[in-house]
């Protein structure tokens, strides 16, 4: 068995990510959350239903649309009114606060949302926010699986930034592990797992009025 990751303290979490996004991009971080915001999202998980989840799309409002060809997983917003969930968006928001002061982004809010890919399913190669369309900056995924192996798949391919040809890294889901990626240019895909994959899929946001 594999040993879990030594916790991160708040001061190393933010260094190591401001220091990240500013020159690359992107950052892959084990042991950022703490471990009883984790295993809260996890209860909260299996307490779900599969009615409380519903199938994804892509676009947003009136271009909204099912497209099962491009992404199959089913999701479930986060909101503040449960415990578990409030406790993460609450640990999101103070990464929101600590990113603005140290990287001016004038990020305003989080929207995040439990993702269910079943065996089999997946997410093409794709971006965020499309340069001077969308007011997506900053975009999360935590895995909140269990005992995940490499042989279960599954894992998130990130491309270079403003290079959708080359790989940048590929990413195991393990337990508890943090992805942060600048939404604008950043491409990436999720590859089939063999078993059931879950993580939190999330997005910092900018105003409609500051977005180019």
């Amino acid at each position: 068995m594999t040993a879990a990751p030594a916790t991160l303290t708040w001061d190393a979490v933010l260094e190591q990510v401001a220091d990240a996004l500013a020159t690359r991009g992107w950052i892959v971080l084990d042991g950022a959350v703490p471990a009883a915001v984790l295993d809260g999202l996890r209860l909260r998980l299996h307490a779900l239903d599969d009615q409380a989840f519903h199938a994804a799309g892509v676009g947003r409002q009136s271009d909204h649309q099912r497209a099962e060809a491009f992404r199959n997983d089913r999701i479930h917003w986060l909101e503040d009114t449960d415990p578990a969930e409030a406790a993460w968006l609450a640990w999101a928001d103070g990464l929101r606060a600590e990113m603005n002061a140290r990287l001016y982004l004038g990020l305003n809010r989080y929207e995040c949302h439990f993702a269910h890919y079943a065996p089999g399913h997946f997410y093409k190669k794709h971006v965020d926010a499309f340069k001077g369309q969308a007011n997506r900056r900053l975009s999360s995924v935590l895995y909140l699986n269990e005992g995940w192996a490499h042989a279960d798949g599954g894992e998130l391919v990130i491309y270079e930034p403003d290079d959708a040809e080359q790989v940048a890294t590929t990413v195991v889901p393990q337990p508890g592990r943090l992805v942060l990626f600048l939404s604008e240019g950043v491409a990436h895909e999720v590859l089939p797992a063999q078993r059931d994959r879950y993580s939190i899929a999330g997005w910092f946001r900018v105003r409609e009025s500051m977005a180019p």
